[in-house]
């Protein structure tokens, strides 16, 4: 067992740490504060082979495996997870395709995303199905060589920049799993439109979206895999993007562990530096201990994935452990900062807003510790 990097993995490490210091950190709190769409630094990141990671070199794509995306991730997120988020959303829209696209429909889409800067989502949540993704209710009516969609999907990361989307309807809503279907579409697709974008309490430079769907003509050739087996590939898809969620939670605790340790330093109390009091240690020393674990479970289970085990049981672990980590690091955070860790002149608090919603998307930390104790019990 081998806990090191290679160089190309060292190289892509710093490459994205020195993306995230030079091009995310200094405008993370401009576009926190806008809640504009950083477009312009996505494109920088697509540009730097950091954007759509997953490609493989067969369709034009950088090719990296997820243990070395899950490298990028955190070094992104430590910059701003709201721009971290968009970015990797190009992959989680894009693993559909990867698990279930025939070779012609990963020529079409895989390629495009590799060939031109291009944004992707993934439409599975909806008002009333968010963790209950077999009660999705919008419907696909075959109508001979095209299915017809109608319904709404909602919070969906880039929803109102992207260009395509992967979609899971179903084509009878009483059939729950049974009965749903992925699809790939252009985001022109006539019938398609964006509704309202959400006034988050965090991530706000990300992009979320309600997206409608209204008499949408897809054809059989943009469904993904069979019928009815929409349910097993937005599982699969979700297994495979979990250790991306650690990565990102790594990267939000590792940045306020870093600024604690920092502030500590300097901060005095008493006449001495608050980093002399064992109070102010001991939490930095859970801190420290909790970015350390959160990231070995994290690429642990990255690496299952990519040896071609089955990993639903470490991914949930990953993605519940550091969400909850990351929420606990940056609540301390602002504790240490005291009443300066309170005001948006420190980055702490941001810090902590964002960390908050990990706990909740791509399924919140209750269904993850279902998923553990149904995999446990199986055993």
């Amino acid at each position: 067992m081998d806990f090191s990097l290679d160089d190309a993995q060292l190289a892509l490490q710093e490459t994205a740490r020195r993306f995230a210091q030079q091009e995310i950190a200094p405008e993370a709190a401009r576009y926190d504060q806008s809640g504009e769409f950083p477009r312009d630094i996505i494109r920088r990141a697509w540009e730097t082979g950091l954007a759509s990671v997953s490609i493989p070199s067969a369709y034009g794509g950088v090719g990296l495996n997820l243990f070395e995306s899950c490298l990028v991730t955190e070094e992104l997120s430590w910059g701003c997870a709201g721009m971290a988020t968009s970015i990797m959303c190009n992959d989680l829209g894009l693993t559909p395709i990867l698990v279930a696209g025939s070779d012609d429909q990963k020529k079409e889409w895989l390629g495009r995303a590799a060939r031109d800067f291009t944004l992707v989502s993934f439409c599975l949540s909806e008002p009333a199905a968010g963790s209950d993704v077999a009660g999705l209710q919008l419907l696909a009516e075959k109508d001979g060589d095209h299915y017809v969609l109608n319904g709404t999907k909602c919070w969906i990361t880039n929803g109102g920049v992207a260009d395509f989307y992967t979609v899971f309807a179903t084509l009878d809503r009483a059939s729950r799993h049974k009965g749903i279907c992925a699809f790939v579409l252009d985001a022109k697709t006539p019938g398609v439109s964006v509704g309202k974008k959400e006034d988050k309490m965090g991530q706000r430079a990300s992009d979320t979206r309600v997206i409608h769907f209204d008499n949408v003509r897809v054809p059989a050739s943009q469904r993904l895999g069979h019928e009815g087996e929409g349910f097993k590939i937005a599982m699969r898809t979700l297994d495979t993007t979990r250790p991306s969620i650690g990565a990102l939670a790594v990267g939000i605790a590792r940045r306020a562990l870093e600024e604690s340790v920092a502030y500590a330093k300097e901060r005095k109390a008493f006449g001495f530096p608050i980093a002399g009091f064992q109070a102010v240690q001991f939490m930095l020393a859970d801190m420290a201990k909790d970015v350390e674990a959160a990231r070995l479970l994290t690429l642990q289970s990255a690496w299952m994935i990519d040896q071609g085990l089955r990993a639903s049981k470490h991914s949930s672990f990953a993605k519940c452990f550091a969400t909850d980590a990351a929420m606990r690091v940056t609540t301390d955070a602002v504790q240490i900062f005291g009443g300066n860790g309170y005001t948006r002149e420190y980055p702490v608090e941001k810090l902590m807003r964002d960390a908050k919603l990990m706990q909740i998307y791509e399924g919140t930390n209750q269904i993850q510790r279902l998923v553990i104790a149904r995999e446990l019990l199986k055993e």
